[in-house]
């Protein structure tokens, strides 16, 4: 008989240690979700939001009412560029891109491939020599 009381105690024993181990577990994976949830919110949070509408002005060279075009037309060639507007007056190029589709990285990238150096890319130079000789402007 005490054989028999000592099995029931030890079954119930088992069956509590075991919800309670279950339980643990539950509430380490409930912890763990909500953790992951709150660090990816905390990540994007952090990602700078891209602009449809983003205004850039960029230093370009040139000199004449063909550079002008050309480098128009190289802006406008880049996917995503909504409006490019060259000022021979002060060297600057009037921008708005959509972020979501380039960069104003693309845009500089472009302009060089062309023959004309931007404010961060410059233009190989071979891409210079093609230039027609009254748009060769003073290289820096």
């Amino acid at each position: 008989m005490a054989t028999v009381k000592f099995n029931i105690k030890n079954r119930e024993y088992n069956q509590i240690a075991t919800t309670t181990i279950l339980k643990n577990k539950i509430m380490k994976n409930v912890i763990l979700g909500i953790l992951v949830f709150l660090t990816a919110i905390t990540v994007q949070a952090q990602e700078p939001k891209k602009k449809k509408n983003a205004q850039y002005d960029i230093e370009v060279n040139g000199n004449c009412e063909m550079c002008k075009k050309r480098i128009e037309k190289a802006a406008f060639s880049v996917k995503g560029v909504k409006s490019a507007d060259y000022h021979l007056d002060d060297y600057t190029l009037h921008l708005i891109l959509n972020e979501e589709k380039c960069s104003i990285k693309d845009v500089k990238n472009a302009i060089a491939k062309v023959g004309h150096d931007t404010d961060e890319v410059k233009a190989t130079q071979k891409d210079y020599d093609n230039l027609h000789g009254c748009c060769k402007y003073e290289r820096k």
